[in-house]
């Protein structure tokens, strides 16, 4: 887990303005936000998510580290290992896939 948001908050801190300002800041933003979300769950199930700020498109590629390190600290927590592992797999599908 760590390793893969690592490189899409590389990726993401390499873009150029433009790339960022045609959309990628916002998915990138939206990716931040759904890991951000999914490590609440897990960390206080009974309370609804805390909102995920908006930074502005350059800080976009650290709020996809930030978030994305907080659900990975939450996932081992967790107890239930099923339920740890399931968790994981629908975070990693979040990720874009990249070829390498």
């Amino acid at each position: 887990m760590d390793a893969a948001v690592d490189a899409e908050a590389d990726r993401l801190r390499r873009l150029p303005e433009s790339r960022l300002r045609r959309g990628a800041a916002a998915e990138a933003l939206a990716l931040a936000r759904a890991l951000a979300d999914r490590a609440q769950r897990l960390e206080r199930p009974d309370f609804p998510p805390r909102p995920f700020p908006d930074a502005g498109i350059h800080t976009v590629g650290d709020q996809v580290a930030v978030a994305g390190h907080d659900l990975s600290e939450a996932l081992r927590a967790v107890d239930d290992e099923a339920l740890a592992l399931r968790e994981l797999a629908g975070a990693l599908a979040l990720l874009p896939r990249r070829g390498g």
